[in-house]
């Protein structure tokens, strides 16, 4: 993924989860759109170094996005609409492996309603394999270790009890999370912003739903996916946030 039009901002507040003020290099006070409406008080702090986007439309409120955070020493991409993108282009060009997929792919369909959820990737495949696939953006980080989630999400949980009735109908079922940085050793679930949502996903690996994560090379304009990481339930995740 390249952002055309990409500049070097400081972050100065987010009044509401959609915007937030930050300060151009010509000293200009800019109003952004937040392409994530996560809470982000990780890396929303005065001062951090944002890239944002010029994204001129007729119909736009602003006339940017903010795309990325730079935290120490790495950017944090935070579009929440990039991980499905990522994904899709992933799998189908071998970038990110489904452990269980067999044969070639001959389907794939993006958004699929199963029950009461959307799922974000529906395969089929030549062995007659039928898919689903939910995508969760990563972009949490603390010492190396990634979470998700970074606010308790209702819908979340909704999606991956549904993806343990789907495996069970027979559905080959995964939740594959694309952190969205770079410098990542292991991957876990903050247990303590959602419990019911760790305790969902571990009853869910012991039905046969399989995790994935994978990280990305980010830069200000820029983000591929790069590896698979190891994902653990047992690492517990340290918010400094809490």
């Amino acid at each position: 993924m390249n952002y055309p039009q990409v500049e070097i901002a400081f972050f100065i507040d987010r009044p509401n989860r959609f915007i937030a003020h930050c300060l151009n290099q010509k000293g200009e006070v800019i109003t952004t759109h937040v392409k994530n409406t996560g809470r982000g008080k990780e890396v929303f702090i005065p001062g951090a170094e944002v890239a944002v986007a010029y994204v001129p439309g007729t119909k736009r409120k602003t006339l940017y996005d903010l795309i990325a955070v730079k935290k120490k020493d790495q950017w944090i991409n935070i579009d929440s609409q990039l991980p499905n993108k990522l994904a899709m282009e992933g799998i189908l060009d071998g970038t990110i492996q489904l452990p269980t997929l067999r044969g070639e792919i001959v389907t794939y369909k993006r958004e699929v309603t199963y029950r009461q959820s959307k799922f974000d990737i529906y395969i089929e495949t030549s062995s007659n394999q039928k898919i689903f696939v939910e995508v969760k953006g990563m972009t949490l980080e603390n010492n190396g270790v990634g979470a998700f989630p970074d606010a308790p999400t209702i819908r979340g949980l909704k999606h991956v009890k549904e993806l343990v009735e789907a495996h069970q109908e027979g559905y080959e079922t995964y939740l594959l999370f694309i952190a969205q940085f770079e410098h990542l050793q292991v991957a876990t679930i903050h247990e303590e912003m959602h419990p019911d949502l760790a305790y969902g996903i571990h009853f869910a690996q012991q039905q046969g739903v399989e995790v994935l994560v994978y990280n990305c090379q980010v830069t200000k304009d820029q983000v591929n996916v790069k590896q698979s990481i190891p994902f653990d339930l047992t690492i517990p995740f340290e918010d400094p946030n809490l």
